[in-house]
């Protein structure tokens, strides 16, 4: 049995660190290290890891919030599909997670759909979107965001809708893949010479799911767990990996991730989506980094149903940088609308309104940067 006191040992943590250190000496140069993983940076901020590593090591933030990466047009196509449909006689009850709820777009966002009278809920999973579809009559639709952790409960939730022929519930995808945006920051020049990976991500895809990462661009990789304990491990471990001049992936977070990952909600994935290329808000179309509903089930994808027209919108807000904060190439402090203009409770761009967004964490724990 694994021994939790570990987490809470500052004499280990101090070891951590002083071996860090001692790496960063032999490698002699600026090392930059990026995660893609919104609870990697509450991890990193709130427990200030950043100042306390040695001079030369980086630790960068990536596109790791599914719903900061969500396009302003789809989250308009959705408001106005509710709108025609209740032109046409319908009532859709809309849900959708809380951090998605107040997504700033031109046209508005859901929190101002729900104070204009239509009938929009905050969730805590599909489950429970599937459950009011269970309780009621009327259709209902989960605006459905989320990286492969998300997903997953996504396909097997659609599974049991499937085989219960549940003609009164529907998803609308913005579901996208971790792996793939990944391989677009290198091929576009995003220079970092170490990742660490998502733990939650790769107990659905495992070790395996970033090995050809490693294989065809070089980049070391590893897999860390949540706690602080975790990232400075991983810290180390990609270090080591630096020094040497390997490139392969580590499983740090051992009691939770496996080699080959979760086998049957992969296949759960691969029954009910298929792989498209998909665009990141502020960062473009990733090549094949997004999942739509096979042709078979698109009976539970509400744009089957509504064909509707939304304007082009703007990536972002004139002035927000989320685009380069989702890069990896800028901390939110260097936004001059940070913590001025844009706050959690007036919100300029989406790294601000989620709890998994870079600019909101660091809004939060602005006094332990």
């Amino acid at each position: 049995m694994l021994d939790l006191s570990i987490f809470e040992d500052k004499e280990f943590a101090q070891r951590i660190l002083i071996s860090i250190k001692r790496e960063s000496d032999k490698i002699g140069r600026e090392v930059k290290l990026m995660h893609v993983c919104g609870t990697h940076e509450d991890t990193v901020t709130r427990s200030g890891i950043r100042s306390l590593l040695p001079e030369n090591v980086k630790i960068m933030s990536g596109p790791g919030c599914p719903v900061c990466i969500t396009p302003a047009e789809d989250v308009a196509r959705m408001i106005a599909i509710m709108r025609k449909a209740r032109e046409e006689g319908e009532d859709i009850i809309l849900t959708t997670f809380g951090d998605m709820y107040k997504i700033p777009t031109a046209v508005g966002s859901f929190a101002d759909l729900r104070s204009q009278g239509f009938d929009v809920r905050i969730v805590y999973s599909i489950y429970d979107s599937y459950k009011i579809a269970l309780e009621n009559d009327k259709l209902v639709v989960h605006f459905s965001p989320g990286f492969e952790t998300t997903t997953a409960p996504a396909a097997g939730i659609l599974e049991e809708a499937i085989d219960e022929e549940r003609d009164n519930f529907k998803i609308y995808s913005v579901h996208r893949l971790t792996p793939p945006a990944v391989e677009v920051l290198v091929k576009q020049g995003t220079v970092f010479d170490g990742l660490i990976a998502p733990g939650h991500v790769s107990v659905i895809i495992g070790v395996k799911g970033w090995e050809h990462i490693s294989k065809e661009y070089g980049v070391p990789q590893v897999v860390a767990g949540f706690e602080p304990i975790d990232f400075l491990m991983g810290i180390l471990m990609l270090l080591r990996q630096i020094r040497k001049g390997e490139a392969k992936v580590e499983n740090e977070y051992t009691r939770v991730v496996r080699y080959e990952g979760n086998v049957e909600a992969q296949r759960s994935i691969e029954r009910i989506f298929n792989v498209v290329d998909a665009k990141w808000r502020a960062l473009g179309v990733f090549p094949k980094s997004g999942l739509e509903l096979k042709k078979e089930f698109s009976d539970y994808e509400i744009r089957s149903f509504y064909d509707v027209e939304v304007p082009k919108m703007p990536e972002v807000e004139k002035g927000c940088i989320c685009g380069a904060v989702l890069r990896g190439l800028a901390l939110p402090t260097q936004c001059p609308l940070f913590g001025k203009v844009c706050t959690p409770r007036n919100p300029v761009g989406p790294c601000m309104v989620s709890y998994e967004g870079t600019c909101q964490i660091f809004y939060k724990y602005g006094s332990l940067l």
